[in-house]
């Protein structure tokens, strides 16, 4: 039995030394289903021949010989109509009979028909729905042992076959060979009904579905209808939940390898496909083809319900689940749903805080490429789309859409809690979160809650300091861009908008509209702990920062601390001495102009606030607020030594001057002496006037 016939001459010990572990690995991962099915072909007590490159057994030494012509990839017989080369000449006869184009096999439940018999019979074990043949490591089944055996290629990692054009490798020579056909660029199978041309002649068929419109395979669980069974399987891996392919880069997961592989293009960078109207790069030849549907300008398909136009028709299928309000993915950390699971999935990066897309000229980052790209366009500050209404530019198209919905004045989207309308779905949202009261993301250093990631990322920008946005006109800064925008409206002059009850007028809409609720009266915001109202939610909030006694704004000068970096501000202009707004009256110079408006109240002699108890007069609501508690006795400041009451901590301080002896502040005129900063400026007024 040793002097029989072994392949090019190799002892059986030296086959088993070259085979690889990974072919070793392949062996002996058959399963039990696939060892069964060897056995018909070998019988009891008779000799078998082996391959050495992939494990099969062969009863016969010439069965074998002709097998391991397949692995030296030797391929004389070649079709002289389409090149396809074979290792042997009954394969090229069998091949022939595709372009004979005769198919006498047709199946009786389908009608497919098939140039071979034994086609038919492989087909029929589909409608049999028998599939003996389970992969080990995923569980896939297959109706056919070969078939097993070309699946568990995908688990061993083995990919032998490389593209000399782009090195993409493959499991199987006949993928390369498919693939290599991309690269030809010859797509001689076209679709007569809209012109799209493929490679090969099964894509074709494919292709043609589509337009056919039949969608038999339809998911249990979604409702969802496919025109082919396998796109149903792919899409029923999403419900399962289970992603078996992880990216090593990222960790991002997926259903599929090739999703995985797709999406690992994305950190290579390489961006083969370029549009040559706009110059952007695309990794996938569908992604440019897609892209440059949008310079064609051709919608074909549109919303019945809103008249909207796409360029696809997944497009306007994705944009219909807006009207059906259906949104059955949820995130659990914050609540909010979503019509895809693509959708939610992207808004979980944001509560994971993982950024890894940076911007190298501001180091801004970005959960996702596209926002990255999106930003970059800010830098460059070409702003290609421009309105005709008011030559406002954006540098994205849909910025521009979105902006001439204000000229139009069409509001389509109320809130059903205080008929606010807004001129997108996705504003009234935003609003809708005020109403809820939830505000899901916090300042670590004051506290300060926000319904909005992005509102919390703006709010910390203020403690940080920075201010790289600064006024031409005054110099004054701001952190950020919009910021800057408002306040140069100021210098304009313009007050484009106007109240219809007392005539004020305001730079931005906005200001108008806060103002008209101090007109209305209604105040619905009120504090638990002291009864006090305000109009709107933010009095409210910096209200409610005086009774925790929080002042974490301090001035480097006197140590004064502040509830709010506002106030901060206010008090440093004392310091600094400047006194711009004067009183054409009496000639007082103030630091504010509020300060200043408040002090011609005085020369009109008008008081319009009184004290319920007392009667009391005063010419300031503010002064009367303060007057009000010493009668409530709320919040007030009493006398260590005497007990009086007084209604600001300022005045308690004034008082303590008349329990002292000392005279600390001096005159420089005449040198006479005061306990108090009060007296002596009260006492200066005196040389003043001479």
């Amino acid at each position: 039995a040793e002097d029989k016939f072994q392949p090019f001459g190799l002892s059986s010990a030296t086959t088993e030394e070259r085979m690889s572990s990974t072919q070793k690995d392949q062996h002996g991962a058959r399963s039990q289903r696939s060892q069964e099915a060897d056995k018909p072909y070998r019988s009891k007590g008779e000799e078998t021949y082996s391959c050495d490159e992939c494990g099969k057994y062969f009863v016969q030494a010439g069965d074998l010989k002709t097998h391991q012509l397949i692995h030296s990839g030797v391929k004389p017989y070649s079709c002289y109509l389409c090149g396809k080369s074979f290792t042997q000449a009954g394969n090229l006869k069998t091949h022939q009979l595709i372009h004979s184009g005769v198919k006498p096999y047709s199946c009786e439940l389908c009608g497919k028909s098939f140039t071979l018999a034994q086609s038919l019979k492989a087909h029929q074990l589909i409608h049999s729905g028998i599939k003996p043949y389970s992969c080990d490591l995923c569980g896939k089944s297959s109706t056919r042992a070969g078939d097993l055996k070309k699946h568990q290629l995908i688990h061993s990692g083995v990919k032998p076959y490389s593209c000399d054009l782009c090195g993409t490798s493959f499991t199987r020579a006949e993928h390369l060979k498919t693939h290599q056909l991309i690269h030809s660029g010859v797509k001689p199978y076209s679709c007569e009904l809209c012109g799209k041309s493929f490679v090969l002649a099964q894509y074709l068929k494919r292709h043609q579905l589509i337009h056919s419109g039949v969608k038999p395979h339809s998911c249990d669980l979604c409702g969802k209808s496919f025109t082919r069974a396998g796109d149903l399987k792919k899409h029923q891996v999403i419900h399962i939940g289970f992603k078996a392919y992880n990216c090593d880069l990222c960790g991002k997961s997926f259903t599929q390898a090739e999703g995985l592989k797709k999406h690992q293009v994305i950190h290579i960078g390489f961006k083969a496909y370029n549009c040559d109207l706009c110059g952007k790069s695309f990794t996938q030849a569908q992604s440019l083809k897609k892209h440059q549907l949008i310079h064609s300008g051709v919608k074909p398909y549109s919303c019945e319900l809103c008249g909207k136009s796409f360029t696809q028709a997944q497009s306007l299928k994705k944009h219909q689940l807006i009207h059906s309000g259906v949104k059955p993915y949820s995130c659990d950390l914050c609540g909010k749903s979503f019509t895809r699971a693509g959708d939610l999935k992207k808004h979980q990066l944001i509560h994971s805080g993982v950024k890894p897309y940076s911007c190298d000229l501001c180091g801004k980052s970005f959960t996702l490429a596209g926002h990255l790209k999106t930003h970059q366009l800010i830098h460059i500050g070409f702003k290609a789309y421009n309105c005709d209404l008011c030559g406002k530019s954006f540098t994205l198209a849909v910025h521009l859409k979105t902006h001439q919905l204000i000229h139009i004045g069409f509001k389509a989207y109320s809130c059903e809690l205080c008929g606010k309308s807004f001129t997108q779905a996705g504003h009234l949202k935003t609003h809708q979160l005020i109403h809820s009261g939830v505000k899901a993301y916090s300042c670590d250093l004051c506290g300060k809650s926000f319904t909005q990631a992005g509102d919390l990322k703006s709010h910390q920008l203020i403690h940080s300091g920075v201010k790289a946005y600064s006024c031409e006109l005054c110099g004054k800064s701001f952190t950020l861009s919009e910021g800057l925008k408002r306040h140069q409206i100021i210098h304009s002059g313009v007050k484009a908008y106007s109240c219809d009850l007392c005539g004020k007028s305001f730079t931005l809409s906005e200001s108008l509209n806060r103002h008209q609720i101090i007109h209305s009266g209604v105040k619905a915001y009120s504090c638990d702990l002291c009864g006090k109202s305000f109009t709107l939610s933010e009095g409210l909030k910096r209200h409610q920062v005086i009774h925790s006694g929080v002042k974490p704004y301090s001035c480097d000068l006197c140590g004064k601390s502040f509830t709010q970096a506002g106030h901060l501000k206010t008090h440093q202009v004392i310091h600094s001495g400047v006194k711009p707004y004067s009183c054409k009256l009496c000639g007082k110079s103030f630091a504010q102009n509020s300060d200043l408006q408040k002090h011609l109240v005085t020369h009109s002699g008008i008081k319009a606030y009184s004290c319920d108890f007392c009667g009391k007069r005063f010419s300031d609501k503010q002064y009367r607020n303060i007057h009000l508690r010493i009668h409530t006795g709320i919040d007030v400041s009493c006398c260590d030594q005497c007990g009086k009451l007084f209604a600001t901590d300022a005045q308690l301080q004034r008082h303590m001057f008349s329990h002292s002896e000392e005279r600390p502040y001096k005159c420089d005129l005449c040198e006479k002496t005061f306990k108090s900063p009060h007296q002596l400026n009260k006492h200066q007024q005196i040389h003043t006037r001479k």
